[in-house]
């Protein structure tokens, strides 16, 4: 089969090539890949960990080919959305079905493939954060993939989103999404907030931390800033505590939840903003632009043409 191969010496490290095809375990469904997404980690931060031939990949969407010898999961020419933590670059893939979730036939594949770990991972951090239903609830990093998704769920939830953004032209198309406020930095954050998702890390995550309101919490979910945070908890202790700060990390398994935000496209009541859409042949060209900052929402790659 063919597959986005890891390689040190190709554009963006990535070459498509042949690979062997997977061996799905007993509790694995088999699936023909048709689009899969790229995420800013799984590109970011590939140095140290993977070996030259690796198939990376979280996101993939596709159809069923052969179902999990256990019984468990989707029929033969099912089509599904899926998440692991490898293999999705590939024309095939073996996936956990407790990781995947069906795809109406009205949900074209390429956009749920963006769902599974920026729209999930928005959906569980948002929870973390407690009723938000009237309460001011800060979005860093907010035209990202993972900020496109939490801008729309907070607001579904009932909060005054404030969306911040590292320029205006990243900030385009957030007010139609639900924000109530979007902002270049912190600096005019103009009250103090309930709840943060914060996909920036370094100075900006202990910015956002000091315009928690007590009872209110951050969840720290990405550093796309690259930078270490430093928060002085002698100056928080003068402002009172009762503010929290969270590592967020994924709760697995995720299938449930793709589910629901795969209902929630069918519906139109969620939009998965793919920001970049085209071949898979065009993969360096594709991640590029996702770590340059030039895509707004997801990037997208049709491994099957005009997957549907």
């Amino acid at each position: 089969m063919r597959a986005l191969l890891y390689d040190p010496e190709a554009p963006q490290r990535l070459r498509l090539g042949e690979a062997p095809e997977p061996l799905p375990g007993a509790s694995q469904a088999l699936v023909e890949v048709h689009a899969v997404s790229f995420n800013f980690g799984e590109l970011a931060y590939r140095e140290g960990s993977a070996q030259p031939g690796d198939i990376a990949g979280w996101d993939a969407a596709g159809v069923v080919v052969r179902a999990a010898a256990d019984g468990s999961g989707p029929a033969v020419g099912t089509r599904v959305t899926t998440f692991g933590w490898a293999g999705g670059w590939a024309e095939l893939r073996a996936v956990d079905t407790a990781e995947l979730a069906a795809v109406p036939d009205s949900v074209d594949l390429g956009a749920a493939s963006a769902l599974p770990v920026a729209g999930v991972t928005a959906l569980q951090a948002l929870r973390r954060l407690g009723p938000v239903v009237g309460r001011r609830v800060l979005v860093t990093g907010a035209s990202g993939g993972v900020g496109r998704f939490a801008v729309q769920l907070a607001h579904r939830a009932g909060a005054q989103v404030v969306a911040s953004v590292g320029s205006p032209e990243r900030g385009e198309g957030l007010a139609e999404l639900g924000a109530d406020e979007i902002v270049v930095g912190l600096d005019k954050v103009s009250a103090p907030v309930f709840g943060v998702l914060d996909n920036v890390g370094g100075a900006q995550l202990a910015e956002a931390f000091a315009l928690v309101e007590p009872g209110g919490s951050v969840q720290a979910i990405g550093k796309a800033s690259g930078e270490a945070t430093t928060i002085d908890f002698e100056q928080e202790r003068h402002r009172g505590g009762g503010r929290r700060l969270e590592v967020f990390v994924v709760g697995f398994p995720l299938g449930a939840d793709i589910a629901y935000l795969v209902d929630l496209l069918d519906r139109k009541e969620l939009d998965p903003q793919v920001g970049w859409r085209g071949s898979w042949e065009h993969a360096p060209e594709a991640a590029a632009a996702l770590l340059g900052r030039r895509v707004r929402g997801k990037a997208v790659l049709d491994v099957v043409a005009n997957a549907q």
